[in-house]
């Protein structure tokens, strides 16, 4: 479509809405049809009785004030399809609505609902349960979730939204709600559960698409619908997806895709053309976003439209918090209006929102606005998070390099990497300066790249790794997946894990599996049996950070309650933290990523394990001052001092230089000794610094 408009500051003093009532405002006795369509010449509204008939009736709208158009119809059009003609410079076009709450199958009729008549039963008093001292977030595909034969849900509802409110006869879970249930997370992010495009919603059921691609901002995915043509119902089915996992005790999370849209050529475009989405000075597209256009972010309506699309699934759908893709390509201004707006109406705090603080590539922003990067996160609003890719990286080893190792895989000179992330990323270190802790998404994997298992196994195995690489529980690749969890559950910030994770989920290798089959994305409910001791692992680790205060703060002090931070060797490091809650008053954390058993030697004090490599949210007694424990090779170990004993001075001598980490190879393992009697004269396999 040609477009006559030239987007300025003079467009939005001209044109710009604030209202909250475009799209079909629906009730039983008449619906108010509006469309911000600021440069068209003449629009048309057409009813359908439903997403395949032709039209039954066909309304002009009238042209109103700042770029709406209006028409009100006089009936019950509850479930009655429509969409319209707009014709702009001479030009007609048929769009859907871009501000639909429902639509028909594939999206490309829209659809007017009244919302109290798409409300599950209870829906007035579903709340999500209160908020918990820390969240710990579960990244979850609907349709993996459940597609699995072994997921205990009947076929008919496998995939769908329906999957999660299910029970049977006796009122019992199926084994995949239990398991979620029972695990110990707070928060369930849902990959895209909005309309997206990628996926033909009557077709079968071996299409699989990861949902980054948007259709209809505002109206929940008809793939996911148990019959995606009716709209009230494909709500109602979503609405009860929620309310079930609120009533088992977990807030839910909407990973939200506002920086593009999957044709260019959108519901957006038909309707205002030029006015949604950036553009370079010779007129082409910008393409920050990899996908083939960028979203104005930064002009009066296009922030209104995402803003009050948050506010509407936060107050429609209870959706609890927000994951924004690409959050990069958001403004600071916007995110800041999106957070205040969010606690003056549900109270501070009371929604999450974070997102990824980068981009696919540059992308031209409106004057005076700033990009959300994590270059400016000190200007974000600190109830704003991002996703730390560092401690990632530093974890594991580069995303984009499959056989590219991490900390845990033996990558030397990733120590005080590792060390400050475990502390928060204080005073800028690495490029990167929280405000606090607060502000810090801890994660080793996600549904991008490869999942954790998958990146473990090509890195350490030489040479291709065959399925059968993927598929057994070798310790080898346990006991680093083990230490990965527990670096990432004993560092400052907020916890996120891949479903799946916890049971050593694999893609059998796929790095990308965006649109591969089911097959190669669901979860494997038999493999959480198998797997069941990690999973245990990762339990406890979740158990036991609850009960660490120290761990748990998010303060602006918390990074300096980090303390005695040392490189032991290339690839052993520890650390001291204070207040480690009712039984005792500091913490000591290592990390041993070495083939090969390390000698610690206790501070003053009374000491007990209360995690190692094996076992999570235990008590052993480790020892007391002058004596050695040992911390297995490629393992973590987190001790904690009796409250009973006399506090012990922090070390203030000043930091040593780091000296060059050689490139150090794996060793057979030694015997092991036993902790609580190491040998007499411990060696020092390398001098210690501290900083």
């Amino acid at each position: 479509m040609t477009t006559r408009i030239r987007y300025g500051k003079r467009f939005d003093g001209k044109f710009c809405y604030n209202g909250n009532d475009l799209g079909a405002v629906c009730s039983r006795e008449r619906t108010v049809f509006r469309l911000w369509s600021p440069d068209a010449e003449r629009v048309e509204l057409s009813l359908y009785w439903d997403d395949t008939s032709p039209a039954f009736r066909a309304l002009p709208l009238k042209r109103g004030d700042r770029g709406v158009w209006w028409v009100a119809v006089e009936g019950d059009l509850h479930g009655v399809c429509y969409d319209y003609e707009v014709e702009t410079a001479g030009q007609a076009v048929r769009t859907a609505d871009p501000y639909a709450l429902a639509c028909g199958c594939n999206g490309a009729r829209s659809m007017a609902v009244e919302l109290t008549r798409t409300n599950p039963a209870g829906w007035a008093q579903d709340a999500p349960p209160p908020l918990p001292p820390e969240p710990v977030i579960y990244e979850l595909h609907v349709k993996d979730f459940s597609h699995h034969p072994d997921s205990g849900v009947p076929p008919e509802y496998r995939g769908k939204f329906k999957a999660f409110s299910w029970r049977d006869r006796e009122g019992r879970l199926p084994l995949c709600m239990a398991h979620l249930k029972d695990l110990g997370v707070t928060h369930v992010q849902l990959l895209p559960i909005f309309d997206f495009a990628t996926v033909d919603e009557g077709g079968d059921d071996s299409q699989f698409n990861w949902g980054y691609d948007p259709l209809n901002y505002n109206v929940p995915e008809g793939s996911y619908a148990l019959n995606p043509s009716d709209g009230a119902a494909r709500i109602r089915e979503c609405k009860e997806m929620i309310q079930a996992l609120h009533q088992n005790g977990l807030r839910v999370v909407m990973d939200v895709v506002y920086n593009h849209t999957y044709f260019t050529d959108s519901w957006l475009e038909r309707s205002a053309p030029g006015c949604y989405y950036r553009r370079r000075s010779n007129g082409a597209l910008s393409n920050g976003s990899g996908c083939g256009n960028d979203i104005a972010a930064g002009r009066a309506m296009v922030d209104n439209y995402i803003a009050n699309s948050v506010l509407y699934w936060a107050k429609e759908y209870h959706i609890d918090g927000f994951r924004f893709d690409l959050m990069g390509l958001m403004t600071v201004e916007l995110m800041n209006r999106i957070r205040r707006e969010l606690d003056l109406v549900f109270g501070p705090g009371e929604k999450l929102l974070y997102g990824e603080p980068w981009r696919a590539g540059d992308s031209p922003m409106e004057p005076d606005t700033h990009p959300a990067l994590m270059a400016n996160l000190p200007l974000l609003n600190p109830g704003i998070a991002v996703f730390c890719d560092k401690i990632r990286d530093a974890v594991k080893g580069s995303c984009f390099d499959a056989r590219s190792p991490g900390f845990v895989t033996g990558a030397p000179g990733q120590e005080h990497a590792i060390l400050s992330s475990a502390a928060g990323w204080p005073e800028g270190a690495w490029e990167f300066n929280p405000r606090d802790p607060s502000q810090l998404i801890n994660y080793v994997s996600c549904h991008d790249n490869y999942t954790l298992w998958d990146k473990l196994a090509l890195t350490i195995t030489p040479g291709e790794v065959w399925p059968e690489g993927y598929l057994h529980p070798r310790e080898e690749l346990l006991a680093r997946n083990r230490l990965a969890a527990f670096i990432c559950f004993t560092s400052l910030g907020t916890p996120f894990l891949q479903a799946g994770e916890e049971f050593a989920r694999t893609k059998l290798g796929d790095g990308n599996s965006y649109k591969s089959p089911p097959e190669v994305n669901r979860l494997d409910w038999d493999r959480a049996w198998q797997f069941g001791a990690l999973t245990d692992y990762y339990r406890g680790l979740i158990r036991l950070r609850r009960a660490l205060p120290g761990l748990l703060d998010k303060s602006a002090e918390a990074s300096a309650r980090v303390t005695n931070q040392t490189v032991h060797r290339p690839g052993t490091v520890s650390f001291q933290l204070d207040r480690g809650g009712p039984e005792g008053e500091r913490l000591l954390i290592a990390y041993n990523a070495c083939w090969e058993d390390f000698h610690l030697e206790l501070p003053a004090g009374r000491w007990i394990v209360r995690a190692d490599g094996q076992w999570a949210d235990q008590h052993r007694p480790a020892g007391t001052e002058g004596s050695w424990v040992t911390v297995p090779k490629c393992s973590g170990m987190l001790l904690l001092r009796r409250r009973d004993e006399p506090p012990e001075l922090d070390s203030q001598e000043p930091a040593e230089q780091e000296p060059e980490a050689p490139g150090w190879a794996e060793v057979p393992a030694p015997e092991p000794s036993a902790p609580e009697a190491p040998p007499p004269e411990v060696p020092d396999p390398a001098p210690e610094i501290q900083f």
